[in-house]
């Protein structure tokens, strides 16, 4: 076992563009991937893990390194120096690795671990705000478990094929999945593999999608023949799997503030054989008033601080900032109060949210109830999913329904 000159060298390329360039994880791990075409995928995995690592542990290994914001590239080396050490790499004779004080840092390691912010590599911010809503021990154990490795679930899109032939497909390919108990559509992969290559997802067999997410269009209870609006479709993740759901029957109308967003989702439904899509740029509040009580089901998939999917977003602990959050949750009341009107009467809505903070969650749902509008509307159930019980991401559903005239 031992390090590679121009993996390193990538890596560290990386880490500066995350850390200094402002950019998101994903993307420069994507553009690491494609630097060198005779890498194979011991070699793609060092990097695309190693980046991720160091990126989820920065605040600890940067106190470990004794190195403070910004981050010059000198720095980035001590910080690569101290996660090679605890991850038992020989270090090399390389310049930028002379003098790493191996036992200074495994003494450091062992010290600050006893401090949780140290040791779960959090903000100060950050932690202060999940004891104040979850409570000390919730807490520690929730955010210990968002700083695992996310796995990658498949979501099988029942238009095209089943799960047990998906299955059989990716396992010729010696890609091994496994069945998920209580969730009809998903496959999880035993070990990392890069699906998004595979024929079978270029002929839109299956999206990845984590398991919590795949819980909505069901908790939603859509049907084929049904008038659906997803109101904040993004990409689309969800809009597909009703799509599937609807069996291609119906109207679903995907709406998104963002032409670019709809663009990929409109894509994306190309390859999946979903074709009762519409979609709707929210570019003025007519286009909401349009459908004013017009839908059978409505998904509200609010904008969120995201604090439910920290183990697949490890950068957004170090771009999220305190006031973020203070905004969102102005946000979520108004889109709630907004779009909760295109349900019609005896019709059924669904806030969901990728964040375990109940201030966006339960709490959201409880002041709408008490608004004008909300008043129209009756508490069906909630669900919320924590990371350290469900080993998914973090996250929120309420079902209302909207009461007859």
């Amino acid at each position: 076992m031992r390090l590679h000159r121009n993996l390193v060298y990538t890596t560290i390329d990386s880490l500066n563009a995350i850390f200094n360039d402002k950019e998101y994880a994903d993307k420069v791990v994507a553009r690491a991937l494609k630097k060198d075409k005779r890498w194979g995928s011991a070699d793609r995995k060092f990097v695309a893990e190693t980046i991720y690592d160091i990126v989820r542990w920065k605040r600890l290994y940067m106190e470990i390194a004794e190195v403070k914001e910004p981050l010059t590239r000198d720095n980035i080396w001590r910080v690569f120096a101290v996660w090679a050490v605890l991850r038992g790499y020989p270090i090399p004779d390389w310049r930028q690795l002379e003098g790493t004080p191996e036992r200074k840092i495994k003494g450091r390691f062992d010290e600050l671990s006893k401090i949780r912010k140290y040791r779960e590599s959090i903000p100060d911010w950050m932690d202060e705000v999940g004891i104040q809503e979850l409570g000390e021990e919730l807490w520690s154990k929730e955010i210990a478990a968002q700083n695992q490795p996310a796995k990658v679930i498949l979501r099988v899109n029942t238009l095209k094929t089943t799960k047990e032939k998906l299955r059989a497909i990716l396992m010729d390919l010696n890609i091994e999945t496994e069945f998920l108990k209580d969730q009809p559509n998903a496959l999880v992969l035993k070990e990392r593999a890069n699906v998004f290559l595979t024929d079978a997802f270029k002929e839109g067999f299956f999206e990845v999608q984590d398991a919590s997410s795949q819980l909505v269009a069901a908790f939603l209870d859509v049907k084929p023949g049904m008038r659906v609006v997803d109101t904040c479709a993004g990409a689309g993740g969800k809009t597909l799997h009703m799509a599937s759901l609807m069996e291609n029957k119906g109207q679903l109308i995907a709406m998104d503030l963002y032409e670019s967003k709809l663009k990929q989702l409109k894509l994306r439904a190309k390859r999946n054989g979903a074709f009762n899509i519409e979609y709707r740029i929210i570019d003025t509040t007519k286009v909401i008033k349009k459908l004013h009580e017009k839908a059978d089901r409505v998904l509200i998939d609010a904008p969120c601080s995201g604090l439910g999917v920290l183990k697949r977003n490890p950068d957004a602990k170090w771009k999220l900032q305190p006031e973020f959050i203070d905004n969102i949750r102005k946000v979520q009341a108004e889109v709630l109060e907004n779009y909760s009107k295109i349900v019609k009467p005896g019709g059924k809505l669904v806030y969901a949210t990728c964040s375990i903070l109940p201030s966006e969650n339960q709490e959201q749902v409880k002041k709408f109830l008490t608004t004008d509008i909300g008043k129209s509307f009756t508490f069906v159930k909630d669900t919320k999913i924590l990371a350290s019980e469900s080993g998914f991401d973090g996250f929120y559903m309420a079902l209302l329904e909207r009461k007859e005239n």
